[in-house]
């Protein structure tokens, strides 16, 4: 199934999203007196501070950048205090889905076949991810560099403001003694620290099951220190050279607004001042190549002025895999999502949720189920909620990379991505590891209330292989060999990192390699992604190097 063949759905899916009524309620938002609209943008401004894109590293960094000096942020998204009810926990695929021109998540469908999400909104992934909250390893930080109680202090920034312990309900609890059952051990109880073993941890859903996110943060900036502009589009950052062969130097950036007239912002004469870019994993790579920093045999081609010849840029790309199983609960189950892990030694994470809501136009799942299960008991597994759950499993390190290329000089259009999944043996053996520690858990005694008796594992497994869950092709043993079974119903786990890779396009500080006043400052600097989930570590990194920079600016 392709997007062209998914217009009906499509069309279904705008009409349900005018009407759902869990989109139609009101609620309080942060009244920021510095968020508008980019086309009420001045033609030209100027900054101490430009940060391009307001997503979980970017609100983090500008409104700590804002306590001493002039910010400007460019968010090519628009506002998720707009519709605040889209994006509440039950509403989690519903908004992922959502094939808007405005949703906050943009679909596209790599090179491998995977349909894919990039974060299309103020705030950025943390408005459309499922909420889990949990720190780094010890070792992600040690390498990173960054001071120990400085990166204490912005875990705890973060969560002043926008977490809050994750509740353990019958479905996550089932899932915690089935990890236990499973062997998944010790039990660590609820902690935000990265333990082997199954833990609770936090959320960034409050007990009303509204979202938090980064976006929240900007509650912390300094309205008079700080413009965030929505519906920007940058196109292009400035350079200068004072001299031949000298070091470039940002100095500005070009921008769109929503009608597509550009706007100018430099940097203030001040050799400190900087451009950060915090586009995410695939907008931080497009910007720097469409900007002239990049392999110079995907520039030249495209006419794009050659600033710095830099071929790692968009290379070492990687996506945390995604496998599971659904499962239909012959009793009620509750709505949650990602309260519970189990953290394997063999470098994967169970995760699991339940009880979410759906559009009707789902229907026809519960109709397709029920021809492949042969089951008339069942009831309605899919309605306008998911009357049953899911349980998924990260690779955790994956080992296969791959890399990104730009399609156009167009920065609205999604460059290729490939993310070569599998394509290295060990992180296929982590997935069949991880999917019969699902299998264990599915057939334990404390899962046995959401489980049919006469549904077994080897169907659930069927069912999965027959989902259109993505453009790769089925095989006729993809639902009796886990080998197969995991590279045939790969989804995105959508933890992409890479591309700008710290001691490769950026140093320890975050500085473009050979470029003066441009850092990048999010997960595309990352080699793997730390923790169960990055939320929490991306929203401190920014948090943290803008204490740092803020520093080194004073000194």
């Amino acid at each position: 199934m392709d997007l062209g063949s998914m217009g009906f759905l499509k069309a279904l899916l705008v009409a349900v999203y005018a009407l759902h009524p869990y989109f139609s309620h009101a609620e309080t938002a942060p009244n920021y007196s510095f968020v508008h609209e980019s086309t009420t943008a001045p033609p030209v401004s100027y900054h101490d501070y430009i940060v391009v894109g307001g997503g979980a590293a970017g609100c983090p960094l500008a409104a700590t950048l804002s306590e001493t000096a002039n910010v400007l942020v460019l968010e090519r998204g628009g506002s998720p205090y707009r519709n605040p009810g889209k994006t509440d926990k039950g509403n989690f695929l519903l908004t992922l889905l959502d094939p808007s021109p405005d949703s906050y998540a943009q679909i596209f469908i790599t090179e491998d076949g995977v349909y894919n999400h990039r974060a299309r909104v103020l705030g950025g992934g943390t408005v459309i991810n499922a909420g889990f909250y949990s720190h780094a390893e010890t070792e992600f930080v040690k390498e990173s560099g960054l001071d120990e109680a400085l990166v204490n202090d912005a875990y705890q920034w973060v969560e002043n403001k926008v977490v809050f312990k994750a509740p353990l309900l019958q479905w996550q609890t089932a899932m915690r003694d089935g990890l236990l059952e499973a062997g998944v051990l010790p039990y660590n109880g609820f902690t935000n620290e990265h333990i082997n073993g199954t833990k609770i941890g936090s959320t960034i859903f409050d007990m009303n099951d509204r979202r938090h996110s980064a976006a929240d943060l900007l509650e912390y900036a300094d309205p008079k220190n700080i413009t965030v502009y929505l519906h920007a589009t940058v196109t292009k950052i400035l350079f200068t050279t004072q001299t031949v062969g000298s070091r470039p130097r940002a100095t500005g950036v070009i921008y769109e607004d929503a009608l597509g007239v550009k706007h100018t912002a430099y940097l203030t004469n001040d050799s400190k001042s900087e451009i950060i870019v915090s586009a995410g994993v695939i907008g931080s790579s497009q910007l720097l190549m469409l900007s002239g920093i990049g392999p110079r045999s995907q520039l030249e081609p495209l006419g794009i002025k050659l600033v710095m010849d830099q071929p790692m840029v968009g290379q070492g790309l990687a996506d945390n895999t995604l496998n599971g199983l659904l499962i239909p609960s012959p009793n009620p189950v509750e709505l949650s999502l990602l309260s519970t892990v189990g953290i394997s030694l063999l470098l994967n994470y169970i995760e699991a949720g339940s009880g979410l809501n759906l559009a009707p136009s789902f229907g026809w799942i519960s109709k397709f189920l029920l021809s492949i299960l042969d089951q008339t008991a069942i009831g309605s597994f899919f309605d306008t909620r998911l009357n049953g759950g899911i349980i998924i499993q990260k690779v955790a390190r994956p080992l296969s990379t791959g890399h990104l290329e730009l399609r156009s000089t167009d920065p609205h259009e999604t460059p290729k991505v490939r993310f070569n999944y599998f394509q290295e043996p060990e992180d296929l053996r982590n997935c069949v590891q991880g999917m019969k520690t699902i299998i264990n858990v599915v057939n334990s005694k404390a899962f046995s209330k959401f489980r049919y008796r006469t549904i077994s594992t080897q169907q659930l497994l069927t069912v999965v292989a027959a989902l259109p869950l993505n453009q790769r092709p089925r095989h006729f043993d993809t639902a009796s060999s886990l080998e197969q079974f995991c590279n045939d119903t790969v989804m995105t786990f959508w933890h992409h990192h890479g591309g700008c890779q710290v001691g490769k396009v950026v140093d320890k500080d975050y500085r473009v390699i050979g470029v003066d006043g441009l850092r990048v400052i999010d997960a595309s600097t990352f080699s793997f992604t730390p923790g169960t989930n990055p939320q929490a570590t991306v929203m401190m990194l920014g948090r943290a190097m803008g204490v740092r920079i803020e520093k080194d600016r004073r000194s």
